[in-house]
């Protein structure tokens, strides 16, 4: 048997765990169940961004062995990382390290083409990576948690591609979304109220998706959610075998 292509997962900090007595480094049992369904071998980083900030050379050389990246959802990103000096009362979980690690992950792996599925908070990251900026709170009206709703996919994407479909239901949990696209992003889905969904990459290196929802959430029962870490563990291993 082939072995598993590597799928670094960087995991996110926790105050607390049923399980342990102390703070945690936690994935979520169903986002690491979606990337071993899919023939991939998860593993989880530790995010280590001392006062926030992490060098290219270390990101470079941790993600050295590894084959793909899944970039999971988590807390706010800190609005200083896209230039707002204020922010709002609704900002939840913002931690400098984790977003430094995170953001540094997010810009070697578009540099270099490593295979890369971001989730939500991931998708957010990635904008942020390449300059964008994010709307802090979509307001109560319009927030997306605890959600499933249709999200309209386009037809030549690659969310299309793994997903086989241009029409997908989505679970949802963010109160933030993107504002101002980051550079050479391209939104390939939406949902119904405008709500970006999908980022791509022009001329991307190598595969990459970036989804606002958790694909994971349904993937166990739904074949189009799970095919894009079907998709993804599929351009890891391309990458193995050259």
């Amino acid at each position: 048997m082939d072995p598993r292509p590597l799928i670094a997962v960087p995991a996110r900090f926790a105050a607390t765990t049923s399980a342990l007595r102390h703070r945690a480094e936690v994935n979520a049992r169903a986002l690491i169940e979606a990337v071993w369904q899919a023939g991939g071998e998860p593993v989880s980083l530790h995010p280590h961004a001392p006062g926030g900030t992490v060098t290219p050379s270390e990101v470079a050389g941790r993600l050295a062995r590894f084959d793909g990246v899944l970039l999971p959802g988590g807390g706010d990103v800190s609005p200083d990382r896209y230039g707002d000096r204020a922010s709002h009362p609704s900002l939840d979980d913002v931690n400098a390290e984790q977003d430094g690690f995170d953001l540094g992950v997010a810009r070697r792996a578009l540099e270099t083409g490593l295979p890369l599925l971001a989730v939500c908070r991931g998708l957010q990251i990635v904008n942020v990576a390449r300059g964008g900026t994010l709307q802090q709170d979509m307001g109560p009206d319009r927030e997306h948690r605890h959600l499933v709703h249709p999200v309209s996919l386009e037809p030549e994407s690659a969310v299309a591609a793994a997903t086989h479909t241009e029409k997908i239901d989505a679970s949802c949990f963010h109160h933030q979304r993107v504002a101002r696209l980051g550079a050479g992003l391209i939104v390939t889905a939406r949902a119904a109220d405008g709500t970006i969904e999908a980022l791509e990459l022009q001329d991307s290196l190598g595969w990459f998706a970036a989804v606002q929802w958790h694909p994971e959430d349904t993937a166990p029962r739904d074949a189009a959610n799970q095919g894009l870490f079907d998709a993804l563990v599929h351009a890891a291993r391309r990458r193995v075998c050259g």
